[in-house]
């Protein structure tokens, strides 16, 4: 299986130490993980930072193709403080460069495409992604929304909801979505599920991530509610679960795992993700 993913690169900066990431480099590492075969579409700057980076993607195995190296605008960084219960708190830079990835025409077939909404703060990206999707066809269409205020927009969630076939949301920021898309009076995920997916007739599933309370999956083709619990583990850190998880998700799903075997295989993942400090660890 061949997914493309698209978005930010951008290195963690912690007090003690920087690690790489970026939730689409996350996910494509994942996914290299997994046994698949992982392109990353994004942009870096001309600095140690970018450099350094595409070595590490290259010790990922995850092909640097489509990653264009810029001149004139610096690597992503984002600062990361981890609050009294593991959870990271970010500041993100503007004005870097997976903030003008440029085009590239893409030359093989994709079983599958990813992207955030983090990178589509930046209009730029979003005219390179809808011509990227304009001239591909992609079996697949993986959305993980990631909400980044001060750069998480309305425009920006809508776009991907309106684009995806899968379609994941953590517990933390599905009162935001819902509020970015008018969704009113709903009780649960799967309340929730149930109004997504009868105002977006594209989406085909939609994936909650419940943090300790595990996860839920609507299979909107046929009505369908799946959960599973969390694996419980000691939570060192979260950054990266999300990421892992969607990997894991998606790679069975495309493998012909049915979505149950697809939830806890990737609540299993991202258990293990948590257990360790770097959002890709060996």
């Amino acid at each position: 299986m061949k997914a493309l993913s698209f978005g930010e690169i951008l290195w963690d900066v912690y007090p003690d130490k920087k690690c790489l990431g970026g939730a689409p480099l996350n996910f494509a590492a994942h996914f290299a993980k997994q046994g698949g075969q992982a392109y990353m579409f994004s942009a870096v700057g001309n600095d140690e930072l970018g450099l350094s980076a595409l070595k590490k993607i290259s010790e990922w195995n995850v092909d640097t193709k489509y990653i264009s190296v810029l001149n004139d605008r610096p690597t992503g960084r984002c600062v990361v403080a981890l609050n009294g219960q593991s959870v990271p708190e970010y500041n993100v830079l503007n004005n870097v460069s997976y903030d003008y990835i440029p085009y590239q025409n893409i030359s093989e077939k994709f079983d599958l495409l990813y992207f955030g909404t983090l990178a589509l703060r930046s209009g730029n990206n979003l005219k390179v992604l809808k011509k990227i999707l304009a001239e591909n066809k992609f079996p697949e269409i993986l959305v993980d929304i990631n909400i980044r205020p001060p750069f998480s927009s309305k425009s920006s969630v809508l776009f991907a909801v309106k684009t995806a076939d899968t379609i994941k949301i953590s517990s933390e920021e599905l009162n935001t979505v819902a509020d970015f898309l008018d969704i009113h009076d709903f009780s649960d995920c799967g309340g929730f599920s149930l109004k997504l997916a009868e105002r977006f007739a594209n989406l085909k599933r939609i994936v909650i991530t419940l943090s300790s309370d595990g996860a839920y999956c609507m299979d909107c083709e046929n009505g369908k509610s799946f959960r599973c619990p969390a694996v419980e583990t000691k939570v060192l850190s979260t950054v990266g679960a999300g990421d892992s998880f969607a990997a894991s998700f998606i790679y069975n799903f495309l493998n012909k795992k049915d979505i149950q075997y697809c939830l806890k295989s990737a609540a299993e993942t991202a258990s293990y993700v948590v257990s360790k400090y770097d959002a890709v660890p060996d």
